[in-house]
């Protein structure tokens, strides 16, 4: 099998659109700052990981990802749809991630790629009941049709649509996303510092 290309699901950091669930904790700009932080942490440990990657954008903000990140840098468009539809779009295969998870290292990417080598699947389970990687060795539309997105049962829906396939997938440890206060209170790195 070709080496996976990870695609980094993301957007601008833009105030108002922007981990909004932080929002009225923190407001606009800071919880826009976060976010910058988190994809800026992202994308730096995917390059160290040595593999292959691409930033998956929203409509209209392609050239705006060029000149954060530079030229060299792929950017595709995410296309229209909900998350499942967007996520179905990657070609296979790929390790798909998200960008609002801190913990993710160049190692976890490299085992993330080992392990699709080897299985149909790889996923990261995050411990809100959702997962911040999911990696691909074949099109598998179905893991992603009618799923309700950015709820606790993510995670438990994809094992079980997997099971009904006899897919045994690849499990990696199970990591914290950056969604609400409470998750950023667990990693003060991350937190936005006014006039930073």
């Amino acid at each position: 099998m070709a080496s996976p290309t990870i695609s980094i699901f993301a957007r601008l950091p833009v105030p108002g659109k922007a981990k909004t669930r932080l929002i009225p904790a923190i407001g606009e700009e800071s919880a826009a700052r976060v976010y910058a932080r988190l994809l800026n942490h992202t994308v730096a440990q995917v390059e160290a990981s040595g593999l292959p990657f691409e930033l998956r954008v929203t409509g209209g903000e392609m050239a705006a990802f060029g000149e954060l990140f530079g030229k060299d840098v792929r950017v595709v468009e995410q296309g229209e749809g909900d998350l499942g539809a967007r996520m179905a779009r990657v070609d296979a295969p790929a390790i798909i991630i998200g960008s609002d998870c801190p913990a993710v290292t160049p190692e976890l990417f490299r085992v993330a790629a080992r392990e699709l080598a080897e299985r149909d699947v790889v996923i990261g389970p995050a411990s809100d009941g959702g997962y911040y990687l999911i990696g691909l060795a074949r099109p598998m539309p179905f893991l992603f049709a009618e799923m309700e997105w950015s709820t606790e049962t993510v995670f438990a829906e994809t094992l079980a649509r997997l099971a009904a396939q006899g897919i045994g997938p690849a499990v990696l440890p199970e990591l914290d996303d950056i969604d609400t206060p409470g998750d950023l209170a667990r990693w003060p790195d991350f937190a936005a510092v006014s006039g930073q």
